[in-house]
């Protein structure tokens, strides 16, 4: 059975407001408002690191949890093949100037999916953002090592980082984040085995990981699933 991709193409309402974070044309951020006050989530699209996957497939999205009460950001990044720590640096620049752009008072939860799962992850375990309450990964691409051998989408990995190994953006190499860590990965994901979340739940057994039962790759990003229940339930516990 296919992956069901229609979340990729949904039509969503515009953000708020875009924020820019750097002279480049990928150094911006959705944002959504919201009326309740709670933490914001800021949030970081997937697409293996490639340059025809943007922001824009993950408006229905951030549409949803502003309008369950959350403040969204979302941010956009270079994705240049090669050239990783550009990506880097944009999500490193990015968290640095989100407390001057918007309103954290009452903290932020970090959240990425695959590709974007593997950077909320190097994110949060080598910059300690500030008012950080914790980082939701959904089918991440927690290891990089293992994601190279299995080969994903065509070598992926490999473009994303030139060539060899990049230990130090690879989450199941680094330390475990001090903020607490949820990984939601689905048994039935065919682009990112639930095997690459395995790996880095036995390096960092402190992460919570919730097994979504014969769910695929994109469900855990789509509103329109049931599996979206599971994803905003683990987003609630640091909203207390």
């Amino acid at each position: 059975m296919s992956e069901n991709r229609a979340v990729l193409s949904r039509e969503a309402r515009e953000p708020d407001e875009l924020l820019r974070y750097g002279d480049h044309e990928d150094q911006v951020i959705d944002v959504w408002h919201a009326k309740e006050y709670r933490p914001a989530i800021v949030f970081i699209h997937g697409g293996f690191w490639r340059p025809e996957y943007d922001r824009i497939h993950a408006r229905p999205l951030g549409e949803a949890l502003a309008d369950e009460g959350w403040p969204v950001a979302s941010i956009e990044y270079r994705r240049a093949p090669g050239e990783p720590d550009l990506t880097t640096s944009d999500i490193r620049t990015a968290l640095d100037a989100l407390p001057e752009l918007m309103d954290l008072h009452a903290g932020f939860v970090l959240a990425g999916h695959s590709a974007g799962g593997q950077l909320a992850l190097w994110a949060a375990a080598t910059i300690n953002p500030v008012r950080l309450r914790g980082t939701v990964a959904l089918a991440p691409v927690a290891d990089l090592l293992t994601a190279d051998r299995l080969g994903l989408d065509k070598g992926a990995v490999q473009d994303f980082i030139g060539s060899g190994v990049r230990n130090d953006l690879d989450p199941v190499h680094l330390p475990a984040p001090i903020r607490p860590v949820v990984i939601v990965h689905g048994t039935a994901d065919k682009r990112v085995p639930i095997t690459i979340s395995e790996s880095y739940v036995s390096a960092h057994p402190t992460a919570r990981f919730v097994r979504a039962e014969g769910v695929g790759h994109y469900e855990v990003i789509d509103p329109q699933t049931d599996t979206w229940h599971l994803v905003t339930a683990e987003l609630t516990r640091f909203s207390g």
